[in-house]
């Protein structure tokens, strides 16, 4: 853990404190319990969002693409009787499939990824809307899945509180992405790609794959998350089911220092951005602050990160500076000893 992920971790203890002084609530285990279940979900698909900030680009339309797949997933085991298995197998591959077409938009035909993934925002929104008639999806009377109910929305008693199963994917989620990031070729490959594509090119590294792998494991991750949604919510208004959650991703990935440059971020700090900007939503609605504000406050939250990431690099800039003149101010006083001599 690095200095910006222990900063993050005090900032959340100090804000939870706050909170549980304001309002005794926020401490109750359903309450914490509940949080924690958002934590789960937001987590994988803000995870998601910070492996494409990483090689420096940007997805918008996670909240459409989670959505869509929602709507898919909840029609091929109700209304079609495909097995669940299968069916979470379908969903998985077909966010795969987006993450690889927006990979090679934005590599083969050079296309901004800011410009490839807000169009796939719009398409795919419009396309839930037009699958469903922009009618509820939804389980019908008697409908029941015991089984994959328990594994996505279910809660295991542990010690006295219910764990969220959505916790526990989230963590291994978490645990298999710290290691592809930290301690793997392939995640040297996505930090150098974000730092400069020409110059780890010419170092030898395909960079579009690289990229292309990025987005390929954003969109796998993101219908992850997309099934998780659609069985806890149970129904899905296509119209507005995942609005803004590319927001809540970004500001969690910029908030775990994730630079929007690209090149930076750390796993652990996406995940105490994820806690932070929940106990932040869990502080409005105990506080019976118009829900209306959740966006102030999640552009706030984007805006403050990307501050103190400028400042963050203008000040490694000055003491890169200061480091440089202070090598060569000793570098040149032997030739000017020499010179006096």
């Amino acid at each position: 853990m690095n200095k910006k992920d222990l900063s993050l971790l005090v900032l959340i203890l100090v804000v939870g404190a706050v909170v549980a002084f304001i309002n005794p609530r926020f401490l109750y285990v359903g309450n914490l319990s509940n949080t924690l279940n958002q934590v789960g979900m937001f987590g994988i698909f803000s995870i998601a969002e910070a492996f494409v900030i990483i090689i420096g680009g940007i997805e918008l339309s996670v909240g459409s693409v989670i959505a869509l797949l929602g709507v898919l997933f909840i029609d091929l085991i109700v209304n079609h009787d495909v097995n669940w298995m299968l069916a979470f197998t379908a969903i998985i591959a077909s966010g795969l499939v987006i993450g690889l077409v927006h990979g090679a938009l934005v590599t083969r035909m050079h296309i901004q990824p800011f410009v490839v993934t807000l169009c796939g925002l719009l398409i795919y929104r419009g396309a839930a809307r037009y699958y469903t008639e922009d009618a509820t999806a939804g389980f019908g009377f008697g409908a029941s899945f015991p089984t994959l109910e328990w594994l996505t929305a279910g809660r295991t008693n542990m010690l006295g509180f219910p764990l969220p199963h959505s916790v526990v994917a989230l963590i291994v989620v978490a645990a298999v992405a710290w290691v592809l990031l930290h301690r793997s070729v392939f995640g040297r490959y996505l930090y150098a790609v974000g730092k400069n594509e020409e110059a780890a090119r010419y170092s030898g590294i395909r960079s579009e794959r690289v990229m292309i792998s990025a987005y390929v494991i954003c969109g796998g991750l993101t219908a992850f998350a997309a099934i998780l949604f659609a069985m806890y919510t149970r129904s899905i208004s296509p119209a507005v089911h995942g609005s803004f959650y590319e927001l809540y991703a970004i500001a969690a990935a910029v908030l775990g220092g994730c630079s929007l440059r690209g090149g930076e971020g750390s796993i652990i700090g996406v995940v105490l951005g994820t806690v932070l900007l929940q106990v932040l939503q869990n502080l409005v609605n105990l506080l019976g602050i118009p829900s209306s504000l959740n966006f102030a406050v999640m552009g706030a939250v984007i805006l403050i990160g990307v501050l103190a990431d400028q400042y963050l690099v203008q000040r490694r800039q000055r003491v890169s500076t200061a480091k440089g003149r202070e090598a060569a101010s000793i570098a040149t006083a032997p030739l000017e000893r020499v010179k006096v001599e």
